[in-house]
C-alpha cells in the first residue's frame, strides 16, 4: 500500500481477492448444480424460494454497485437530501411491487417472464416489446455494473480500466453460466449479508477518519445554498421526482424483480418484499452519505468524473484490512446484480424467443432451451463488456432506463387488471410514449411554445398517473383516481412555465401519461372481454415431471370411471 491518497493494492492482491470471491461463489454454485439441468429451474427455481433466499436476493439485486455510486453522486450534485431522494424512494418502490406481484402471480403462478405473461394476454407483439425493452435494459445494467468494477479495479491495482471490466465480466459468467437462477439466488443471500456488515463497519470509519462531525462544520462553506438546504427543490426536481417516476417503472417492468416475483412461494411475497425495503433504505442511503461528506470535504473525484468518488474516498480514509473489505464489498455488489441480468437475459431468450417464437410451448426441446440460455449469457457478457469501455455516467444511465419504461407500466399493470385491454392498444400506447419520450428527453425540440405547452400539460397527467398507481396497489381502483385527480389539478399551478426545464423529469412523465391515454382511449370501447384464466393454460411449466404425467393420467381416469359408474 501506498500513502492515503494513493493507497493500491498490489495485482498479486488483487488477483487473490478476487479469486477468494468468485472462486467461493462458483464452489457454492456448484454445489446447487444438477447431473440433469432442469429448464424451469435454471429460469425460476421451481417457483418455491423460501423467505430468507428471496428477501436476501431481492435485497441483493435492487442493491448494485451502480445503486451505491449513483447515490454517492446525488449527495456530492446535491446536498444531504441526494441520497434520501435516491435511497428512500427507491426502497418505497420495492414496497409498491408486492400488491401487484400477488396479482400477477395469481394469473400466472408458473410463468418465468411477464413478457411471457403479455404474450398469453396480448400476442407476440406485446411480448417481444416487453421483451426487448428487457434486453435494453439489462444490457446497460450490466454495462453500468462492469464500469463499477472497472474503475473499481484500476483505481486501487495495478490493473487497467478494461482489464478490470473483463476479470469481473469473467467472475460474474464462471458461476452464473452453471446454474443460471438458482445460482443467482443463493449467491446473492451470502453477498447480501457480507455487504451490510462491511456497510455498518466502512461507512462510520471513513466519516471518523475524515474528522466527522467537525468536517461539517468546517465544509459548509463548500455548499451551495440549494445543497444546504435539506428541503431543496432542486434536489426534488433533479434527483427525487425522476427516480420516483424511473423506480416505479423499473419495479414493474424489470425482468430481474419478475424473475424474484415468480420464484418466491407464494404466500411469502409480501414479507419478502417489506423486507428488501428496509435493507436496501438502510444501505444504499448509508453509502450515499460519504458523497454528502465528499462535498462538506471539497473533496474532487480524479477527473471530475463522479464514478471515482466512492473508490477514492475508500483509498484515502480506510485502512488496508478494511479498503479490502471494501473492495469484496462492491464487488459483492455489482456482482448480485450482474448474476441476476444475465438470469433474466436467459430467461427472455428461453422462454420469450426459442419457448413461444422460434418453437412453440408443446414442442420446446428443454436441453436446447438450456443451450440457448447459456449462448444468451456469453454474448450479452461480451456486449456489455464492449459498452463499457465507452465509461458512461451510471447516474444518467439509470434514469434514463427507468423513464424508458414509464412507457409500459400502465399497459403492464391495466392487462393484469382490466378484461378490455387489447393487444393493439398496448403496442401503440407504447410506441406513441416513446415518440414523445425521446425528443423530449435528449431537447431535440425547443421547449417553448405549443410543444412546451403540451409537454407541461402531458407532465401534468403524468403527476396523476404516477401517484394514482401507486395508491391503487392497496387501496383500490376508487381511492387511486380520487388521489391522481387531485395530484395532477394541485400540482398544476406549479408545472406550467416551469416544469419544461427539467428535461428528465418531464420526459418520464410524458412517457406515463401519452401510454394511460392512448391505452384508455383505445380500450374504453372494446366490448370483448378477456378471460384471465387463459393465462394459466399458455404460461408454465417448459419441462414435464414423468410422476406429474402419471399423476395427471391416474386423476384422469379415476374421474372417467366416477362419470361410467354415475352412468351405470
Amino acid at each position: 500500500m501506498g500513502d492515503l491518497g494513493t493507497a493500491q493494492f498490489s495485482a498479486v492482491v488483487v488477483v487473490l481477492l478476487l479469486v477468494l470471491f468468485y472462486g467461493g461463489t462458483f464452489l457454492i454454485s456448484t454445489r446447487i448444480g444438477k447431473k440433469e439441468e432442469n429448464a424451469d429451474g435454471y429460469m425460476t427455481a421451481g417457483n418455491n424460494i423460501g423467505f430468507g433466499i428471496s428477501a436476501a436476493s431481492m435485497t441483493a439485486t435492487w442493491i448494485w454497485a451502480s445503486s451505491m455510486y449513483a447515490s454517492a453522486t446525488s449527495g456530492y450534485t446535491y446536498g444531504i437530501s441526494g441520497p434520501i431522494h435516491y435511497g428512500l424512494w427507491g426502497a418505497l418502490m420495492i414496497l409498491f411491487i408486492y400488491p401487484f406481484g400477488k396479482r400477477i402471480r395469481q394469473v400466472a403462478p408458473r410463468a418465468h417472464t411477464l413478457a411471457e405473461v403479455m404474450f398469453a394476454r396480448h400476442g407476440r407483439s406485446s411480448q417481444l416489446m416487453l421483451a426487448g425493452s428487457n434486453v435494453v435494459g439489462s444490457i446497460i445494467s450490466l454495462m453500468s455494473n462492469f464500469i463499477a468494477g472497472g474503475v473499481l479495479i484500476s483505481m486501487l491495482s495495478p490493473f487497467t480500466f478494461i482489464q478490470g471490466v473483463f476479470c469481473v465480466a469473467g467472475g460474474v459468467l464462471l458461476y452464473t453460466l452453471w446454474s443460471g437462477f438458482r445460482a443467482s439466488v443463493l449467491t446473492d443471500f451470502v453477498q447480501v449479508v457480507a455487504m451490510l456488515g462491511a456497510v455498518a463497519v466502512i461507512v462510520p470509519v471513513i466519516f471518523f477518519a475524515a474528522g466527522f462531525p467537525a468536517a461539517f462544520e468546517t465544509g459548509a462553506a463548500n455548499l451551495t445554498p440549494e445543497q444546504g438546504n435539506f428541503f431543496s427543490s432542486e434536489a426534488f426536481l433533479g434527483q427525487g421526482a425522476p427516480y420516483i417516476a424511473a423506480v416505479l417503472a423499473y419495479a414493474i417492468g424489470n425482468q430481474t424483480i419478475a424473475q424474484r416475483l415468480f420464484a418466491v412461494r407464494e404466500d411469502l411475497i409480501k414479507p419478502t418484499f417489506v423486507t428488501a425495503t428496509v435493507g436496501y433504505g438502510a444501505m444504499v442511503i448509508g453509502v450515499g452519505m460519504l458523497g454528502v461528506l465528499a462535498l462538506y470535504l471539497g473533496f474532487e473525484p480524479t477527473g471530475g468524473d463522479l464514478n471515482n468518488l466512492i473508490p477514492e474516498m475508500a483509498a484515502t480514509y480506510l485502512p488496508t484490512v478494511l479498503l479490502a473489505v471494501f473492495f469484496i464489498m462492491i464487488i459483492g455488489a455489482l456482482s448480485s446484480t450482474s448474476d441476476s441480468d444475465l438470469s433474466a437475459l436467459s430467461s427472455i431468450a428461453m422462454a420469450d424467443i426459442y419457448g413461444q417464437n422460434i418453437s412453440t410451448k408443446a414442442d420446446a426441446n428443454p436441453r436446447t432451451m438450456l443451450l440457448v440460455g447459456r449462448i444468451t449469457m456469453v454474448v450479452a457478457t461480451a456486449i456489455a463488456i464492449a459498452f463499457a469501455s465507452l465509461q458512461l455516467n451510471i447516474l444518467d444511465l439509470l434514469v434514463f432506463v427507468g423513464a424508458l419504461w414509464g412507457a409500459l407500466v400502465f399497459p403492464v399493470l391495466a392487462s393484469f387488471y382490466w378484461d378490455k385491454v387489447t393487444n393493439k392498444a398496448f403496442t401503440v400506447s407504447v410506441i406513441a410514449a416513446l415518440a414523445l419520450f425521446i425528443p423530449v428527453r435528449f431537447s431535440l425540440v425547443p421547449m417553448s411554445g405549443p410543444f412546451g405547452l403540451l409537454v407541461e400539460v402531458l407532465s401534468v397527467v403524468g403527476i396523476g398517473v404516477v401517484l394514482g398507481l401507486m395508491v391503487f396497489g392497496f387501496l383500490g381502483l376508487r381511492v387511486a383516481r380520487v388521489v391522481g385527480v387531485v395530484a395532477a389539478l394541485a400540482s398544476a399551478p406549479f408545472v406550467f412555465g416551469f416544469l419544461r426545464d427539467y428535461a428528465t423529469l418531464s420526459a418520464s412523465l410524458v412517457a406515463y401519461a401519452v401510454s394511460t391515454i392512448v391505452c384508455f382511449a383505445m380500450s374504453i370501447g372494446n366490448k370483448e372481454r378477456f378471460d384471465f384464466a387463459v393465462i394459466q393454460d399458455v404460461t408454465g411449466d417448459f419441462d414435464e415431471d414423468p410422476a406429474d404425467v402419471v399423476r395427471e393420467a391416474e386423476t384422469a381416469l379415476d374421474e372417467t370411471d366416477s362419470d361410467l359408474a354415475k352412468e351405470a
